[in-house]
């Protein structure tokens, strides 16, 4: 027998399921130190933790028989924090306990609550269910807790940070005090300690976290771009790797809804996960990433956790993750099962210090790098449709015979490059990314229509980690210009001064005064106009006793040398604007 220590049905149901070997987490549960004991567990998700609490509580529920009694009262309990990841358990522990005749019953929100109680009526050996559905059918007394011997919080660190505390303490304060209880959580944050003190007694603290807190399958990468780059910089990516199934995170429902507009009006097989999405929208949206006729998933944090889609192998933060547990939990979802998987964090170039202190304090290893250029991905085209076309495929009479009729009216050569245009044509068109070299630092002699310009100044600099990257689509944003309409680029520790035409300078300062007050991103800059250049201005500080390069707050701009006083556009908080 493959797994001596276990129960011979359960043994049976794992080799049937193809299962070699035991993982580590499932390992570390069975062993003879954990029986009878409360558990702490922390490991990776996609780490068969659910396979993992189905053996550890198989003492309870089988004791020495062969199989489970008749159904009455459940007998053991497992909460999860999300309807999909309770059906996931729910058919995880139907297999296995298949042969001993388990009867599984699920009460997750969503789904009618009168067929669950009546299903609870007709008895379950074990029930799976969501906290605020579990609890409803226990207020009403329809869920009976009295013969449980065990119980199991899933992803319990998820249920605390969606605000399921109330319900999980109201769960657990009605079951039997002599109950063993299970807890697994990804992470374990102070809220998680204190609940395990509080219902766990000499629990056994398990861990298969790895040192290095990455997930061992799941290449990272750190891609540096301008902030008003990151939605081309997506596209770039999607297009780049073609992953069977990818899913993008960002931070709120709204920038959910934007990337999820953008995306599918470029071409892409796109669903979005939000919060303002109905139950029925989001088993709709899973089902088309299951059945392959979406290939993209926009969604929240929230949103996304307890959905499990096998084929994920591309995962990109769009926005950054709040911290490195943050950004592994959502990593997790790809890599699994012995399948490579990417993860990918879009950085703007102001936020790249605080990613790099990040990774490097959660000892993440990381590539950094840049987004895939047009080139590249039309270099991945190639090679892609190359392959797919050498493939070997199975034709009949008909594909033959209008074979035959094409050829007899175009060569050979002319039909390769009609299907190899016809398959591009079904692909979105990479984005046009911008480049270093196109942001001007200096200009040593006046182009064309620059013969006449004015200079205008903006309250960050090297120290608010200022860079032409970013300084220059920020200026086109905020003034409603173009990058041709731009001169020449100084960036002091401080400040930054930048020239544009005169001719156009009226136009640059209505538009300044406009996005300042639509709190748009890089509204809180402020824009000056100066006069002269920023030499000029240098020999008249110089001749006045003080520096040029002003501290953050700036010295009495609103009195100057020479009797010229700057005009703001908008006063505001120093630094660089937020990243998307």
């Amino acid at each position: 027998m493959a797994f001596e220590t276990l129960p011979a049905l359960l043994s049976q149901a794992l080799v049937a399921k193809g299962y070699e070997a035991l993982t580590p987490v499932q390992s570390e549960v069975t062993q003879e130190e954990a029986h009878g004991r409360d558990l702490l567990v922390s490991a990776q998700t996609g780490s068969g933790k659910t396979v993992a609490f189905g053996l550890a509580m198989a003492g309870e529920l089988l004791g020495d028989a062969e199989r489970l009694p008749v159904a009455g009262l459940p007998l053991a309990l497992v909460i999860a924090p999300t309807r999909e990841l309770a059906l996931q358990v729910s058919r995880e522990l139907e297999w296995l306990y298949g042969a001993a005749r388990a009867r599984i019953a699920t009460c997750v929100g969503g789904m009618d609550a009168a067929k669950e109680r009546r299903n609870l009526s007709h008895g379950a050996h074990i029930v799976v269910g969501t906290p605020g559905r579990l609890r409803d059918h226990l207020e009403r007394g329809a869920l009976d807790l009295s013969a449980m011997r065990t119980a199991v919080l899933d992803e319990a660190d998820e249920m605390l940070d969606m605000g399921f505390r109330e319900d999980l303490e109201a769960i657990l304060d009605s079951a039997p005090q002599e109950r063993r209880t299970l807890l697994f959580s990804a992470t374990m944050p102070k809220p998680i300690v204190t609940m395990a003190k509080r219902y766990q007694k000499d629990a056994l603290r398990i861990s298969t976290m790895s040192e290095e807190r990455g997930h061992g399958d799941i290449s990272y990468q750190a891609l540096t771009v301008a902030p008003s780059d990151i939605e081309n910089a997506v596209v770039n990516l999607l297009r780049f790797h073609e992953a069977e199934t990818a899913i993008l995170f960002c931070a709120t429902r709204d920038n959910v809804r934007h990337l999820h507009a953008s995306l599918t009006e470029r071409g892409f097989a796109v669903v979005a996960l939000s919060g303002e999405h109905s139950q029925n929208e989001r088993n709709h949206a899973l089902q088309a990433l299951r059945d392959k006729r979406a290939r993209v998933c926009v969604a929240t944090d929230v949103a996304a956790r307890g959905i499990d889609l096998p084929s994920l192998s591309l995962v990109v933060h769009v926005e950054l993750p709040r911290d490195a547990e943050t950004m592994q939990h959502r990593s997790g979802r790809t890599g699994r099962a012995g399948k490579k998987g990417t993860a990918v964090l879009i950085v703007p170039y102001p936020r790249r210090r605080r990613v790099e202190s990040m990774l490097r304090g959660a000892k993440i290893p990381v590539e950094w790098g840049t987004p895939p250029s047009k080139e590249a991905i039309l270099e991945q085209d190639n090679a892609r449709l190359r392959a797919s076309l050498m493939e070997r495929a199975e034709l009949d009479e008909a594909d033959w015979a209008l074979g035959a009729e094409i050829l007899a009216e175009k060569s050979a050569k002319e039909i390769a490059a009609m299907l190899v245009k016809s398959a591009r044509a079904a692909l979105p068109a990479p984005e046009e990314l911008l480049d270093r070299s196109e942001a001007p630092t200096r200009n040593d002699g006046p182009r064309p229509g620059f013969e006449d310009t004015q200079w205008f100044r903006m309250d960050i600099g090297r120290r608010q980690n200022a860079d032409p990257r970013w300084i220059l689509p920020l200026i086109c944003r905020r003034g409603h210009v173009s990058r041709q309409d731009i001169g020449a680029i100084r960036i002091t520790t401080n400040e930054t001064m930048f020239e544009i035409p005169k001719t156009i300078v009226s136009r640059f300062t209505s538009a300044l005064k406009r996005t300042g007050e639509a709190n748009d991103e890089g509204a809180d800059v402020a824009f000056e106009m100066i006069e002269g250049s920023p030499r000029e201005e240098a020999r008249q500080h110089k001749r006045a006793g003080r520096p040029n390069d002003r501290g953050p707050r700036g010295n009495d701009r609103a009195s100057r040398p020479g009797g010229h006083a700057p005009r703001p556009f908008k006063s505001g908080r120093k630094g660089p604007p937020r990243g998307r």
